[in-house]
């Protein structure tokens, strides 16, 4: 037998042509001699799943497994919408939950960024002063933000 694991790389995608392991698609997320260890990705039939199943596979059991399309290209765009508008709703919410948390820091730090997106025309700062604020007051929201993770 052949050692498989020289031909399989990270991010490299495979599905397995037995029942050792449960039917999917499975990311290769790390190799050694001994074999190789995966993420599964997809359901059987390719769909794009985060189920967080990790399997290690042995060398002797690679016959195992056949090359597979990684399910991330064959979304719609109308499926990649919906993860963009998703994640940015992901995102209110948590910006929304550190301004809750922490409202008199979070409130200066959305006033910063609001003053250096929009205070141009009626705040009268230098033109680098815009940008400084800006970021200001994004780094000071991320910051509270991983705080409250903490």
């Amino acid at each position: 037998m052949t050692d498989r694991t020289a031909d399989l790389d990270v991010y490299d995608h495979v599905r397995p042509t037995d029942d050792a392991i449960e039917p999917g698609v499975y990311r290769v997320v790390g190799t050694t001699g001994d074999g190789v260890t995966l993420l599964q990705v997809a359901d059987a039939d390719g769909t794009r799943r985060h189920t967080g199943t990790v399997v290690t596979v042995g060398r002797d059991d690679l016959s195992g497994l056949e090359p597979a399309a990684n399910p991330d290209e064959n979304r719609s765009i109308g499926a990649w919408v919906t993860g963009q508008l998703e994640g940015f709703y992901w995102s209110l919410r948590v910006l929304a939950g550190t301004v809750r948390e922490r409202p008199i820091l979070g409130t200066v730090a959305l006033a910063a960024m609001t003053v250096g997106l929009f205070g141009d025309p009626f705040v009268p700062i230098p033109d680098a002063g815009d940008v400084l604020l800006f970021l200001a007051g994004a780094v000071g929201l991320v910051v509270l933000s991983r705080r409250g993770a903490a």
